[in-house]
């Protein structure tokens, strides 16, 4: 039984793995090429304007992108690379993995176009409310220099497509070489978390726990690791098995948007007082939303 679990571990981690590292490469580098074609003052004046309408465009372009929490790390560093405000970054980041197409298509599915509708607006609405707040602390200083916009440096034009293609390969391989070790590390917790924690237990104790369901599924979502489409058919068997709608759905939650594998990579990012204050910030919002739900589910 001890080596059928560590086997699962091994080829949890060796598959996750592989698969998060080769799809950061990729997506660094395609958004690398597509920095050279954008000036980096174009996108901080357009990102930076004043009203909630930068928030609602960074959130509208995290539910279009189909990535989880890790997968999202490229893009949301490549907002700050070109300067967009740091809260307007994390209403990207907080919204991509809560909110994409497969999650809306397999929850349309499930649960029908009213909890999908509410879902959606939820999750944009996290987003948003995350990126006014995080703006408004003015915590750019918990970023470390070496992925922020460097004022002083010369932009450089870019002529010909081969060299824009140069940028993009050595933007990834600069990127990875700093997140590889983080991203095992993160990889390999999922890994053990995922493969040691039946869905019994936490059926079991979300059961128990009554009204503090809510409270103890975003916190035991947390350390957990998966994407929304691998998360929504557990999430449907809890809901089945009679849990609150809103408990199922904060549990499903906590792990797409705040998986420990993505604070470990952002670590590398960011100073760990920053990591605290998202994670603080969303979680709360999810457990709010948690509550709504099932409030609105016990009224109707």
């Amino acid at each position: 039984m001890l080596n059928e679990k560590l086997s699962e571990i091994i080829t949890f981690f060796i598959k996750d793995f592989i698969e998060i590292l080769i799809l950061l490469f990729v997506m660094i580098f395609v958004v690398g090429i597509l920095r050279t074609y954008v000036s980096k003052d174009k996108i901080k004046k357009k990102l930076s304007k004043k009203g909630f309408l930068k928030y609602i465009t960074a959130s509208s372009f995290g539910v279009i992108t189909p990535f989880c929490s890790c997968s999202s790390i490229p893009i949301f560093m490549s907002f700050i690379k070109s300067g967009a405000p740091l809260g307007v970054s994390f209403s990207f980041l907080a919204t991509s993995p809560l909110v994409n197409e497969f999650v809306i298509a397999i929850m349309f599915g499930l649960f029908g176009w009213k909890i999908t509708l509410a879902y959606i607006l939820s999750g944009m609405l996290i987003g948003i409310i995350s990126g006014i707040i995080i703006d408004k602390l003015k915590l750019e200083k918990y970023i470390y220099s070496d992925f922020t916009l460097n004022e002083n440096k010369k932009e450089i034009k870019y002529k010909k497509f081969k060299q824009r293609l140069i940028f993009g390969l050595n933007e990834a391989k600069l990127i990875i070489k700093k997140l590889w070790i983080f991203i095992g590390i993160g990889v390999f917790i999922g890994a053990v978390i995922h493969n040691y924690v039946p869905t019994t237990l936490v059926e079991n104790l979300m059961t128990k726990l009554g009204m503090f369901g809510v409270f103890f599924a975003t916190i035991l979502g947390i350390p957990m690791y998966g994407n929304g489409s691998a998360i929504l058919p557990i999430v449907v068997e809890l809901f089945n098995k009679g849990l609150p709608l809103g408990t199922v759905l904060a549990f499903m939650m906590s792990i797409v948007a705040l998986s420990l594998p993505e604070a470990i990579i952002l670590r590398r990012i960011m100073k760990p007082k920053l990591i605290g204050i998202f994670f603080g910030i969303i979680g709360f919002a999810i457990i709010i939303i948690g509550y709504l739900f099932n409030f609105l589910e016990f009224l109707f």
